[in-house]
């Protein structure tokens, strides 16, 4: 196994359990994870044509469902690290032109020479120190099209201490520390730094689980983040 990036994350991971990543989200979500996986990509509104990105794509498990509504125009492009997540990618998905892998990190500058209309990150972001979260929101802004949606499929703003006593165990036990720093972030706020508005919300999974919708300011340009 290659060393890890960041070594308090739980998002890079073994390959063993890389290889059982969909079979043990959908036990610590007490069989609830390929239920409202399937409804969030239905809240993504994906239309026929679209273009999508999705950074951190594991398995291909979310492009199976969001290909169900790309027609035959439409095209979505999976990155992932890990070469387990490629395998079993491809394996879902090599034989449908429309659909593409790329091995590469998410959280260093890319440059895929293409915009994209929707781009999701889906129980990734969490899981990295917020210099890192960073990075990757940059390269989404990049690669969107002017008016092009942001996806967060992650966990909501909540307080761990309200939540049920096995709830709590079962995070604590499963995620890292970036995990609690990311509950506390108000992320509408800090996406429209990155140039975008126009938010909306779905709540999955007991409101423990949010699709976040972030509409890119047309006029809004890259190098302001810089600025």
């Amino acid at each position: 196994m290659a060393e890890k990036i960041y070594k308090e994350s739980k998002v890079e991971l073994s390959p063993l359990v890389a290889r059982h990543y969909d079979r043990i989200m959908n036990f610590i979500s007490f069989g609830k994870y390929d239920t409202f996986i399937r409804k969030a990509i239905r809240d993504m509104h994906i239309g026929e044509g679209d273009q999508i990105l999705d950074l951190g794509c594991g398995t291909g498990k979310n492009a199976a469902l969001m290909a169900e509504y790309i027609g035959t125009d439409g095209q979505i492009t999976g990155i992932d690290l890990s070469p387990v997540m490629e395998k079993q990618f491809l394996r879902k998905h090599g034989n449908d032109k429309r659909i593409s892998f790329i091995r590469s990190r998410i959280d260093t500058t890319m440059n895929l020479e293409k915009r994209f209309d929707k781009v999701l990150i889906s129980f990734v972001i969490h899981g990295f120190p917020h210099e890192v979260r960073e990075a990757i929101l940059e390269n989404a802004v990049n690669h969107l099209k002017p008016g092009g949606k942001l996806y967060i499929l992650d966990y909501s703003e909540f307080k761990l201490e309200e939540m049920p006593a096995h709830h709590r165990y079962i995070l604590k036990t499963v995620e890292c520390k970036y995990a609690f720093d990311y509950l506390k972030k108000d992320w509408k706020s800090l996406l429209r730094h990155y140039g975008f508005s126009d938010f909306s919300e779905a709540l999955y999974f007991r409101k423990y689980a949010r699709l976040l919708e972030a509409i890119k300011v047309p006029e809004y340009s890259p190098a302001q983040l810089r600025g």
